[in-house]
């Protein structure tokens, strides 16, 4: 059904969310989307300001007779993960993003759909417009570069903002309140490889496919399997004598590896041997993951190209030992917080140049001294194999606060508006509320946001209804915060 926003509820959000639809703001392109977020702060004659990175605050004055109100920062991201179906013509440099109704969810066409976190930079510009709100001096934050590290938020300047609560519209589950989440940090692993003057043997390619993968933060818990390590696992136990040309698996930092290929040389006589091996493994495996990975497929072809030739020995059982050894999944559960993980890695990228290979490694934990030790022992790992280790600068966690006054009076409010108590949450993920609460002391946050499903995919979608009920709710958390203030706790 033809995306509509007059049909819609609350109207005034939609209509943003169409407009922001039509401008490609993919993360390191949101400067558009900030051009027409100024614009908007423009048209309503109000203060605001971007600082170098590209990160925009709007300076909202109070309803009338609440100008002496706490001020509250509302802050979501301006860009989005831009993915589409391989069959899918789509240039997100250039093409609007074509939204649709699918019964109550709004979905778009082979793409995804930026709800994530556009429902909540339309939430900020509808703030603007509708003046049935009530609420004290509001700094409306929009930040940059989230969805690629954080980056927006590292590079806010310490006086970019005031206030003292913030409401992070970033969260993807309707009724559940986000209090904590885990630190991170990246690990750049480069491991200097030797090759021979030639090949011997018949050239395959072995491609290791169908997995589910996921967020290394949201889904690290289930249990889901890792193309990289699975097919290192295979090629390391293998018996039958191969030659390594070419290694690689996965895309993105903070994803589990869906898809893993290398490239051998085998010897002709013992081609179906080899692959034989492999396929009793893969059996093994298939055993293993039945539960959680379906689809799981192993594929032999001939390779398009074979370039380069095949590494030495050693360097071909370093190169497996490695990928084989390095931690992946969940390292350790929290012992405060229920069902919640503390510490894990994700053996995100495996990339292979003419003389040595690429290995990315992405850690989180909500336990600083944890994250440090998990990267350490990575280190300490690939400095045994003859590697070069890089440690990209982290991200800080943020750290549960159940006396929190603001989530006291969210959770009074909530019971009255829905009836029914909020979710307390922590997430094993990033949000930008740890670098904000670091660069800005003494913050009381809460994350929260309507009902989404599957973002950063072309599947992503939300509900309409959730973000009716959201907009309403956060209506009364500012009319309550402005004329109460935070409850004394």
């Amino acid at each position: 059904m033809a995306f509509k926003p007059e049909s819609l509820e609350p109207t005034i959000l939609w209509r943003y969310f169409q407009t922001i639809c039509q401008i490609p703001h993919c993360s390191k392109n949101e400067k558009p989307l900030g051009d027409y977020v100024l614009s908007v702060a423009s048209q309503y004659g109000l203060p605001a300001k971007r600082d170098q990175a590209g990160n925009i605050v709007i300076q909202m004055p109070a309803s009338r007779g609440y100008e002496n109100a706490p001020t509250v920062i509302l802050q979501a991201h301006l860009d989005m993960v831009c993915e589409k179906n391989a069959d899918v013509e789509h240039d997100f440099t250039k093409d609007p993003i074509e939204p649709f109704l699918d019964g109550e969810w709004v979905k778009a066409k082979g793409t995804t759909l930026g709800a994530d976190n556009g429902i909540g930079v339309a939430t900020l510009l509808a703030l603007l417009e509708d003046t049935s709100f009530v609420h004290g001096p509001l700094e409306l934050l929009f930040t940059v570069d989230e969805e690629t590290g954080l980056n927006g938020a590292r590079a806010l300047p310490p006086d970019f903002v005031t206030g003292k609560i913030l409401l992070n519209l970033d969260s993807e589950d309707e009724g559940m309140f986000f209090i904590g989440c885990a630190g991170g940090g990246d690990t750049e692993i480069t491991l200097p490889i030797q090759r021979k003057s030639s090949g011997t043997g018949e050239p395959l390619k072995i491609m290791l496919a169908g997995l589910r993968g996921g967020h290394s933060g949201v889904d690290i818990h289930l249990g889901r399997g890792n193309a990289i390590q699975l097919l290192a696992r295979m090629l390391f136990r293998c018996q039958v004598p191969f030659e390594l040309v070419h290694f690689e698996g996965g895309n993105k930092h903070n994803a589990i590896p869906r898809e893993a290929f290398a490239h051998v040389f085998v010897p002709t006589e013992k081609k179906e041997v080899f692959q034989k091996d492999l396929e009793a493994q893969f059996k093994e495996i298939q055993f293993e993951y039945k539960a959680v990975e379906d689809s799981i497929a192993l594929r032999f072809e001939a390779p398009e190209e074979h370039h380069r030739f095949p590494l030495t020995l050693d360097s071909q059982n370093v190169l497996l030992s490695l990928l084989f050894g390095l931690p992946h999944g969940v390292i350790a559960m929290s012992q405060e917080i229920p069902d919640l993980v503390e510490t894990s890695n994700n053996l995100a990228i495996v990339r292979t140049e003419a003389d040595k290979i690429q290995i990315h490694t992405s850690s989180r934990s909500s336990i600083a001294s944890a994250l440090e030790m998990v990267r350490a022992k990575i280190e300490a790992i690939s400095k045994l194999a003859g590697a070069h280790v890089k440690h990209i600068p982290g991200y800080p966690s943020w750290t549960p606060n159940l006396h929190s006054p603001l989530l006291q009076l969210m959770k009074r409010l909530y019971k009255e508006f829905a009836g029914k108590e909020p979710e307390i949450k922590a997430v094993h993920a990033g949000l930008e509320c740890g670098i904000l609460g670091e660069k800005f002391p003494g913050l009381d946050m809460i994350s929260f946001g309507p009902e989404l499903k599957n973002p950063h995919s072309p599947d992503e979608r939300v509900h309409v209804p959730s973000v009716a009920r959201f907009y309403q709710f956060l209506g009364r958390v500012l009319k309550v915060l402005a004329v109460e203030g935070l409850p004394k706790v």
